[in-house]
């Protein structure tokens, strides 16, 4: 008997990389799975190698498409936002549709998910809900128009989330994590330092949902880093810029 079983998860995003991952891993621990992304093939695919999992193909942009596959669903124990959408994109090359789409998908899709479910969880009194953010929500980034912007709102949303729910039964918790080794991140043509598997990510998310903590930043000491940066001063982070 685990922390997971016989649980459902509604786990959003869970087609490939650190979705996928989660999905995998949660399986093996015995919950019950709703598996949501866009592409439906990849989703059945995941699924015929899961038991206890079913795919639900959706498009967090569509806010009737959310309506109804919440509907459909049912009672859940927890929900896990992991969509996200990464073009990595100077304000020198903005490219308006690009970062609509990254800021749809990473913050407002997750408001539209949330929306939803978190109605129904405070009217239970429980609920579990897990927003994966970034550590590039902490600090304004180069090249990062769109994807910056939209996980520190998701960050943002997050802490707002878990004043408001205090004493209601619902757990929130914000995972943020760096590099994690995905089609999105092959995009980008620079180091990243401290770069991780998916899988190795998957277990420290699923290690953080064992935990009533509401923050999780890894890996250390590349989070560090990022929260240090943070706090400087404008004055240092922009010198000579």
């Amino acid at each position: 008997m685990t922390h997971f079983s016989g649980k459902t998860y509604w786990l959003v995003g869970a087609s490939e990389g650190l979705g996928c991952a989660l999905a995998q891993q949660l399986s093996s621990e015995g919950a019950h799975l709703i598996l949501s992304a866009r592409n439906a093939d990849r989703l059945e695919s995941l699924c015929e190698g899961l038991p206890n999992a079913r795919a639900l193909p959706l498009d967090v942009t569509d806010l009737t498409a959310v309506r109804a596959a919440a509907l459909q669903i049912g009672a859940i124990d927890g929900v896990i936002y992991n969509a996200g959408a990464y073009t990595p994109m100077r304000a020198t090359e903005w490219d308006s549709a690009a970062a609509l789409t990254m800021c749809d998908v990473n913050f407002t899709g997750a408001m539209r998910v949330l929306g939803e479910v978190v109605p129904e969880f405070i009217a239970s009194g429980a609920g579990d809900i897990t927003l994966v953010g970034s550590l590039a929500g902490y600090r304004g980034l180069p090249a990062a128009i769109g994807y910056g912007a939209s996980k520190a709102a998701l960050v943002s949303l997050a802490e707002t989330m878990r004043f408001d729910l205090k004493d209601t039964g619902v757990t929130v918790r914000l995972v943020n994590p760096g590099f994690i080794e995905t089609r999105l991140t092959a995009k980008n043509d620079f180091k990243m330092p401290m770069l991780m598997q998916a899988e190795d990510a998957a277990t420290r998310v699923l290690r953080a949902m064992t935990k009533r903590r509401f923050r999780t930043d890894f890996p250390a000491p590349f989070s560090w880093f990022m929260r240090l940066l943070a706090y400087l001063p404008d004055i240092l982070i922009y010198r000579g810029k």
